[in-house]
């Protein structure tokens, strides 16, 4: 089961650990998705604040 994160910092540090990061671009938000070994994690941010976040995880990025 997916689990939602609200928290951008604690997102950037499960990065760490993820295989890859997912970005889904929608009209009205972007959603990224990180794939760890055991979960997967959502997080949900507006356009202008996405590319911010992408910069800052270390791991691979993939678009869909």
């Amino acid at each position: 089961m997916p689990t939602e994160i609200f928290d951008v910092d604690k997102f950037v540090e499960i990065s760490e650990r993820a295989e890859y990061c997912a970005v889904k671009r929608l009209k009205d938000v972007v959603k990224l998705k990180l794939r760890t070994p055991k979960m997967l994690y959502t997080l949900k941010v507006e356009p202008s604040r996405a590319e911010e976040v992408i910069k800052k995880l270390r791991c691979e990025i993939r678009e869909v």
